[in-house]
């Protein structure tokens, strides 16, 4: 009977896990991309990410509580890669992400041009549409720091877009 039990408990927890999977993916692979700026490196995250939520199994209150997880875990994850010694090639974030029309794949390379951590708040504040607190949480830094950088990347962007406006065609 208890064999049954366990075989019933894995199952409920393999399901739990792909829906999960299904849930955080788009997001997950999107934060990761915006990170890294690599398509090889934010799959090889998102990977890792779901082999920790496996092998951790943590208990959460809500969807909420479990997507915030993730992308922290993800966030995190990603910033190690960066670091990493073997990080040797890189593929540039417009040719891994598709884009709409011109002028989004345009921004897409501006964004590209900042730094790993502008790059994911910008992500998160304006793609993913965290406030925020939400982001200070995920990325485990104050809110107010949360600010500071995203009102620094706003500015950095800015003076990226004017001079891709002032260069001639």
């Amino acid at each position: 009977m208890e064999e049954s039990q366990l075989f019933r408990s894995t199952e409920l927890e393999q399901t739990e896990f792909e829906r999960a999977v299904r849930r955080n993916a788009q997001t997950l692979y999107k934060t990761a991309l915006a990170v890294t700026g690599s398509s090889g490196d934010a799959e090889e995250v998102v990977q890792d990410c779901y082999l920790r939520l496996w092998e951790k199994r943590p208990v959460f209150t809500s969807e909420e509580h479990e997507t915030a997880w993730l992308i922290r875990v993800t966030v995190n994850l990603a910033k190690n890669r960066l670091t990493s010694a073997w990080r040797r090639h890189t593929v540039p974030l417009t040719d891994s992400v598709p884009a709409r029309d011109r002028q989004e794949r345009e921004l897409l390379e501006v964004i590209s041009k900042l730094t790993p951590p502008d790059r994911a708040v910008i992500h998160l504040f304006y793609y993913e549409g965290y406030s925020t607190a939400e982001i200070a949480q995920i990325m485990k830094r104050r809110e107010s720091t949360v600010r500071s950088r995203l009102a620094r990347a706003r500015q950095k962007l800015k003076g990226l877009l004017e001079e891709c406006n002032d260069e001639p065609l």
